[in-house]
């Protein structure tokens, strides 16, 4: 018989209960992933009770107000609150958010809390991004031409900008990325989604002009061709874009070349 081992601290134990103030008549339970690599303790959940007569109406706001009234200790990330930076992606209710702009009443029963699945964690829900931004670095996500600037900005025609759109939009918060199946067991050379989506972002920028070379950094088959299309990039993306026509069209490039 074939056993298997789980890795270290691999298995999630029940936490602390932090109960609600005397006299909140208005309370709701918050079940968040806890981990601190340098305590050696296996991850936790903690069950905390929110007073919801004094929070407000997002998961994020939930979770400042446990931090700032009930433990301190609680890490995550956050930073615009609008949904525009990309800080605050973690795994609510079983899929990928941006906590900022996950309505609470969108949720029923327990609100559970953790990290974006499937990426080394730092503490609590914070992921361990290094990797993901060195796979986006690698596709050079910023204009490349050879022609002389004109002196000035580098014009496109509104048609041109046009073909920006759905792609520019993407806020690096790897929500996509981390709900890939593909991703998951092949992070070591798979791009994933997001980056994907970036390297298309530039191939069809019309001020590009290097768009050979990017398409030639693909032609390694794991790099874009894990894509399986099971789509879940486009049905967890907060910004309710869609990577996997991005990756899509990247295909049909690489196809015309042969």
């Amino acid at each position: 018989m074939v056993e298997f081992n789980l890795p270290k601290n691999s298995k999630v134990k029940k936490g602390k209960t932090y109960k609600a103030k005397d006299g909140a008549k208005n309370t709701r339970r918050f079940q968040v992933y806890r981990y601190d690599e340098d305590t050696g303790e296996n991850p936790r959940v903690d069950t905390y009770e929110v007073d919801m007569d004094s929070c407000g109406p997002m998961v994020l706001d939930a979770l400042i107000k446990i931090k700032d009234e009930i433990d301190p200790t609680l890490t995550f990330r956050r930073s615009c609150r609008e949904g525009v930076c990309g800080s605050c992606a973690m795994n609510v209710d079983g899929t990928n958010e941006l906590a900022c702009i996950k309505d609470l009443n969108e949720i029923k029963g327990d609100v559970k809390v953790y990290p974006l699945p499937h990426m080394p964690v730092l503490k609590d829900l914070v992921p361990d991004l290094t990797h993901a931004y060195a796979q986006y670095a690698s596709v050079q996500p910023w204009v490349q031409a050879d022609t002389p600037a004109p002196g000035k900005e580098r014009l496109q025609s509104p048609e041109e900008r046009a073909k920006l759109d759905g792609l520019w939009e993407c806020v690096l918060c790897f929500c996509c990325t981390t709900s890939c199946p593909s991703y998951w067991g092949n992070s070591d050379r798979y791009l994933g989604p997001a980056t994907l989506l970036q390297s298309f972002r530039w191939i069809a920028d019309s001020r590009d002009e290097n768009t050979g070379e990017r398409l030639d950094n693909l032609e390694d088959p794991f790099r874009l061709y894990r894509c399986h299309t099971i789509m879940n990039c486009t049905n967890t993306c907060p910004k309710s874009l869609n990577p996997g026509k991005a990756i899509g069209e990247t295909k049909k490039l690489l196809a015309q070349r042969r």
